[in-house]
C-alpha cells in the first residue's frame, strides 16, 4: 500500500519557512517523501530560487504525488495581506491558522500521510486572539475527537543524533515546573514515549531512562524530594505496567555516549533539559516530533528566523529532518495490521 504524501504548512509567512520549504523540496524531490505545501503560492514563488515553473497548483493530495518530482505541489490558501520578510504581523494569523487547520483536516481524513509544520511565530498569533501556547496544543485540540491506541497526547519529543527526549513540561517557567510534576503527568509521558517508540519508531523492546529534577538525583532527598515522592514511583508505576523504565538518574550523566546506549529515550522534566543535549548532538539536524495524536506531526527544532528572513542564507537541515522522519513515521502506520 503506497503511504499518501505528506502535508506541510508554511507556518509565519514573515519568517524563513518559505525559503526552507522550497529549498527542502530540492533536496527530497528525487527520493521523497513527497509532500505537498498548504500556503500561499505567490509567497513560495518569491522565495523560489528558480522560476516559477517549479511550483504548481494542486487540488489534493493525489495530485501532488503525481507531480512532486517535477514541481512543488502547492494547495494555494493566498494571504489576505502581502508579507514584509522579518516583521511579524497579526494581520497574517487567521490564514495561518486557517493552513495549520487544512493540514490537520486532511490528515484525519486519511488524504495526506501526516503533517509538518514549519515554524510560527506564537507573539502575532496571540495578538490576534490565540488561544493556544503554541502548535503543540492546537494539533491535539483540533484531533481531539480522534485517538490512537489509546495514547493521551500531546507529548514533546525531541530527536537528533540518535537522542530521543521527551518532555513532562514543555514552555513554563522553570520556576513552576516542581508544583506541575505529578505522578499522573511522568506515568503518561513514559506509557505514550513507550507506545510512539514501538509502534512509530519500530523499537521492539523501548527502554526509558528518567532525568531526576534535583542535583545528584536530590542526594537522598537533601536537595529535593521529588524524585523520592514522584519520579520514583512513577518509575515503579512504569515498570508495573510493563515499560522497562529506569529510576530517576541525575541529568548531567545521562547524556554521554555510554549512557545513551543504555535507553532509547529519555523522560525529561523541563524544557532546557531535554533541549539543550539534542542541540549539542546537532544543532541543526533537530526534529520535534508529536507523540500521542491520532496524525503523524514532526515540526523543524527552530524558530521562525526572523533576522535572517529574505536573505537566502536560511539552512534547512532541520526541515529536511521533519519530512524524513514524518515519512518514515507514517510508513510504519500505513504497514498492514499496524493500528492508526
Amino acid at each position: 500500500m503506497k503511504t499518501p504524501p505528506l502535508a506541510l504548512t508554511l507556518g509565519d509567512p514573515a519568517g524563513i519557512g518559505p525559503e526552507i520549504t522550497v529549498k527542502t523540496w530540492a533536496a527530497l524531490r528525487a527520493v521523497g517523501p513527497a509532500f505537498m505545501v498548504i500556503g500561499d503560492f505567490d509567497l513560495l514563488r518569491s522565495a523560489s530560487l528558480s522560476s516559477a515553473p517549479t511550483l504548481r497548483r494542486v487540488a489534493g493530495a493525489r495530485e501532488a504525488a503525481e507531480v512532486f518530482e517535477d514541481a512543488l505541489p502547492v494547495l494555494d490558501i493566498p494571504l489576505q495581506v502581502r508579507p514584509v520578510c522579518g516583521k511579524a504581523d497579526p494581520a497574517y494569523a487567521g490564514t495561518v491558522i486557517r493552513w495549520i487547520e487544512t493540514a490537520v483536516g486532511l490528515a484525519l481524513s486519511g488524504e495526506v500521510a501526516g503533517v509538518v509544520t514549519a515554524p510560527i511565530a506564537k507573539a502575532p498569533l496571540y495578538a490576534a486572539g490565540f488561544g493556544f501556547p503554541g502548535h503543540t496544543e492546537f494539533l491535539a485540540e483540533l484531533s481531539a475527537q480522534a485517538t490512537h491506541d489509546g495514547a493521551r497526547g500531546p507529548v514533546m519529543m525531541l530527536t537528533a543524533g540518535g537522542l530521543r527526549t521527551s518532555l513532562v513540561t514543555i514552555h513554563e517557567p522553570l520556576s513552576r515546573v516542581p508544583s506541575l510534576l505529578n505522578l499522573e503527568a511522568v506515568v503518561n509521558v513514559g506509557l505514550v514515549t513507550a507506545q510512539a517508540l514501538h509502534g512509530d519508531f519500530g523499537v521492539e523492546r523501548p527502554r526509558l531512562a528518567m532525568a531526576a529534577l534535583n542535583p545528584h538525583a536530590g542526594e537522598g532527598g537533601a536537595l529535593g524530594r521529588e524524585e523520592i515522592e514522584i519520579l520514583g514511583p512513577a518509575a515503579r508505576v512504569l515498570r508495573d505496567l510493563g515499560v522497562d523504565c529506569g529510576d530517576p538518574r541525575p541529568a548531567d550523566s545521562l547524556f554521554h555516549v555510554e549512557a545513551r546506549a543504555r535507553y532509547d529515550a529519555v523522560i525529561c522534566l523541563y524544557h532546557d533539559q531535554a533541549l539543550i543535549p539534542v542541540k549539542m548532538l546537532d544543532f541543526w539536524g533537530g526534529v520535534n516530533v508529536t507523540l500521542g495524536l491520532p496524525i503523524v506531526r514532526t515540526s523543524p527544532d527552530h524558530g521562525v528566523g526572523f533576522d535572517i528572513a529574505g536573505r537566502g542564507v536560511a539552512r534547512p537541515d532541520s526541515l529536511i529532518a521533519a519530512v524524513r522522519l514524518a515519512g518514515e513515521i507514517a510508513a510504519r502506520r500505513h504497514k498492514p495490521g499496524v493500528a492508526m
